[in-house]
């Protein structure tokens, strides 16, 4: 057939109508009129009411886009040829058509299609039997004729509805006419018997109708029974097929489009619309299958459409059915929006939890509308659906599980490594790309001291503040820990360093985490391709030595990238694993400062500070390693083995009826450790040291952090009647006011203020308004850095405490400062009230 005979105008089920009426009449007209004879208005009725009864029980065959009625008409139209002639027989059929179809809402265009489909079979039975002689339902030729007639108005039945189909774009095949045909066969000749049989008895015997009409009202039953299981076998049969099919479908938008495939087969709808709702990173989806490769079409993703909301609405129960002929305006509306004339529709269950939409739109069949058994077998298939959905969505939730981070949602490792090797693999030559490794600065501290949930909290924030500041086209992921990293594309080394740059200090700020202002800030570590790698685990890796190289240079810093820093890196790494062995072999010693009382020169305590020989390093600088040990989270058993050299010294001197006080440095992140308060208490029963020996000097950062504050540490140390002494008093943000809530004892003056007191007013000024405010306060002052009698001299006239510097002496090993005390010092009695003995430093 040429393509100028499908053309989509062909498609409506109006041109169908258009077609058969016009051909249905002219047929009529000049077949039917000489079929007219005078007919009692009772038997008229009857056969109304027969055509009636038996139009209402059938049997529908879906073929392609048509559907074939099987019905028991044929025993009507056989009593109505012979008993009012072909004119009363086909009007009575008509009417029958209309009023049945008028009840059920069916369309116009199908009722007219029916309609004149019923008068071309009526009509062509006519033209058989004007073959044969005059009807004589003795003679077994007048039987011959009625089943001629009724085979051959079966086949322009099955013709009209075969030239549909083919007008339509279909071809039927060899399965149509056997599967149409096949029935019929038996159907049409048993019709024929039983009608003239009939006739014939109640022609002898007029009473024989009471006989003759239960039987065949128990025939009409009958078949009627069998449509309806022949129903419910099509319906389960199905759902069946529907569920072998879903089984197989695979986990993807291939999949979903197969089922909805199905769907519309195994219903023989004209197109179905699945939309489901957003789900983790994916957006809203709507898949339609139908004729002609249908893309879209509106009303199944617009939540307003009243379709749409009607399916949905809670109770619904079950898909809801809408068609043309029962629309409310505002239905009717939402059908011309789809061009079609019935709708179903259903809810759809998802592990989202928001509802999605199924939408069946339309029987393919132009003759046949949706049913009561096409809505039972669409509820049975949404199980079906709704199971390999979920089933669907679990797999993207593993797969979103496996590159996502949990706790923020964002891309993590995997995800980010993947993004960098495809915009690098995209353009090989000319791709560029900025990658900024950013670490949480006191990420670590916060879980000590507030738990872990508080630490997440402050980990979201942080998430928030990084997605909100990034650039539009920038990718923020979660690392390991407190890391995040944010890539750049199409930037160079320079421009990501500005945007690091710039990142770090929009996200700077404060945030209330667990009933507490915390600082957020970020240690950021920069790297950019090519210059720095062309695959993912290069730059990464090259960009976590930035950010190791940054957090080195202290409090958070911005640094990129450089060759020099790979054996930093590596030098480092060597040392975080053998700072434990370190300590076991002596190579982590301690050197001693003493400290005099300013007036009397009594030497009051010594400075304990740790110092690393390395066997291949040489001397480590003590920041190198005491900021690795805190990163490690190592910081603990060194500061144990510091306590430990120093109160073993201190015990020493006590054996030498000798009181010298030891003051041990105190990192920031021990007073966030649980068991520090129980570790020095250990430690000073184990040496026999009483706890007013012990000074622990804090920095002043570590003092008035907000968590140290809101716990009791500092409180149960102070209990232990040991001294607490806040060190670099001046470079932070403090005031002397914060220092009454304390239970600090003193203060040390940082050396930055004292090394220009001999030659600055300025430095003069501050160091005398610390040392007379701290009095006011009942606090003691040291003074570090005091290297010349002039600023010695300067610092007694104010009134400091105590001093310190290389005046005094430099930083002395044990053997050394053993050494100096005897060439340098004296011993006097102990003072009235005292224990122990006293050394001072002769002038």
């Amino acid at each position: 057939m040429s393509a100028g005979w499908r053309h989509p105008a062909l498609r409506r089920p109006e041109a169908m109508a258009l077609a058969a009426a016009p051909l249905a009449c002219l047929v009529g007209a000049l077949v039917l009129p000489g079929e007219y004879r005078p007919a009692a208005p009772l038997v008229l009725l009857t056969i109304l009411a027969a055509f009636l009864l038996t139009e209402s029980v059938q049997l529908d065959l879906d073929l392609r886009r048509q559907t074939y009625i099987l019905t028991t008409t044929e025993l009507v139209l056989v009593m109505g040829l012979v008993e009012v002639g072909g004119f009363w027989t086909a009007l009575m059929h008509s009417l029958a058509l209309v009023l049945i179809q008028a009840y059920q809402r069916y369309p116009l265009a199908k009722s007219i299609f029916n309609v004149a489909s019923a008068i071309l079979t009526t009509a062509a039975a006519v033209l058989v039997l004007s073959a044969f002689p005059p009807l004589d339902l003795s003679s077994p030729l007048t039987w011959l004729g009625l089943v001629v007639a009724i085979a051959v108005a079966d086949l322009v039945s099955l013709l009209c509805v075969a030239t549909a189909i083919s007008l339509t774009g279909g071809r039927p095949d060899w399965s149509f006419w056997f599967g149409a045909l096949g029935p019929q066969v038996v159907i049409g000749p048993l019709s024929v018997a039983a009608a003239v049989a009939s006739l014939l008895l109640v022609g002898d015997i007029p009473w024989a109708w009471l006989l003759v009409l239960p039987v065949l009202v128990a025939i009409v039953a009958a078949f009627r029974l069998t449509a309806s299981a022949s129903r419910e076998r099509r319906s389960i049969q199905q759902v069946y097929d529907f569920a072998r099919q879903v089984e197989g479908v695979s986990p993807d938008d291939a999949g979903t489009r197969q089922m909805v495939a199905a769907v519309r087969e195994l219903l023989n709808a004209d197109k179905v619309a699945l939309w489901l709702p957003p789900y983790l990173d994916e957006a809203p989806r709507l898949v339609v299958v139908g004729d002609g490769q249908t893309a879209y079409y509106d009303g199944p993703g617009d939540p307003d459409d009243v379709l749409r909301r009607r399916a949905l609405q809670p109770g619904a129960g079950g898909p809801v059915l809408v068609t043309a002929g029962r629309a409310t305006p505002e239905e009717a509306a939402a059908l011309a929006r789809r061009g079609a004339e019935e709708v179903l529709g259903a809810p759809v269950t998802t592990a989202a939890g928001e509802p999605g939409y199924l939408e069946v739109c339309d029987r393919r069949s132009d003759v046949v509308s949706f049913s009561e058994g096409d809505r039972s077998a669409l509820d049975s298939m949404l199980t079906h659906v709704n199971a390999a959905i979920r089933q669907q969505q679990l797999l993207t939730q593993i797969r979103y599980d496996a590159d996502h981070d949990r706790l923020t949602g964002l891309p993590n490792r995997q995800r980010l490594a993947a993004e960098i090797d495809h915009l690098l693999t995209a353009d090989p030559v000319g791709a560029r790309a900025g990658l900024v490794l950013a670490a949480l600065d006191n990420h670590t501290e916060i879980v000590d001291t507030l738990g872990h949930a508080a630490a997440d909290e402050l980990l979201l924030v942080t998430a928030g503040l990084l997605r909100e500041h990034a650039p539009p086209d920038a990718l923020v992921a979660r690392m390991e820990g407190e890391q995040f990293a944010v890539l750049l594309p199409g930037l160079s080394l320079a421009a990501a360093e500005r945007a690091a740059r710039r990142l770090r200090e929009a996200t700077s700020t404060r945030a209330r985490v667990a009933g507490l202002d915390l600082e957020v800030t970020l240690t950021i570590g920069v790297a950019a391709a090519p210059v720095h790698g062309t695959d993912a685990g290069t730059l990464m890796q090259r960009a976590d030595v930035a950010l190791l190289a940054a957090s080195d240079g202290g409090g958070g810093r911005v640094a990129s990238y450089h060759q020099v820093l790979d054996q930093q890196s590596l030098r480092r790494l060597q040392l975080g694993t053998e700072l434990e062995h370190a300590m076991a072999d002596g190579q982590i010693s301690v050197v001693f400062q003493p400290i005099i009382d300013a007036r009397t020169s009594d030497i009051v305590s010594v400075e304990t500070l740790v110092r690393w020989a390395h066997p291949r390093f040489g001397a480590i600088p003590p920041d190198d390693f005491i900021h690795l040990a805190e990163q490690i989270g190592r910081i603990g058993p060194l500061t144990d083995h510091v306590l430990d050299l120093a109160l073993a010294r201190c015990r020493r001197w006590l054996d030498q009826d000798i009181a010298l006080s030891v003051a041990v440095n105190l990192s920031a992140r021990c007073l966030t450790e649980p068991d520090l308060v129980e570790r020095v208490q250990r430690a000073l029963r184990r040496h026999g040291v009483p706890g007013e020996l012990l000074i622990l000097e804090l920095t002043e950062g570590s003092v008035v952090d907000d968590s140290v504050r809101s716990s009791n540490v500092l409180a149960e140390l102070h209990a232990l009647g040991l001294r607490l002494s806040m060190d670099d008093f001046g470079t932070g943000y403090s005031s002397l006011s914060q220092l009454r809530q304390l239970p600090i004892d003193e203060v040390k003056i940082d050396k930055s203020f004292v090394l220009g007191m001999s030659t600055s007013q300025g430095e003069s000024f501050i160091a005398r308004s610390i040392i007379e405010l701290a009095h006011n306060l009942g606090l003691r002052v040291v003074a570090e850095g005091v290297e010349d009698e002039l600023t010695r001299k300067l610092l007694t006239e104010m009134g400091c405490d105590k001093l310190q510097g290389f005046l005094v002496s430099r930083p002395l090993p044990d053997e050394r400062l053993e050494s100096w005390l005897l060439a340098r010092t004296g011993v006097r009695s102990a003072a009235p009230g005292a224990q122990h003995r006293r050394l001072f430093v002769r002038t």
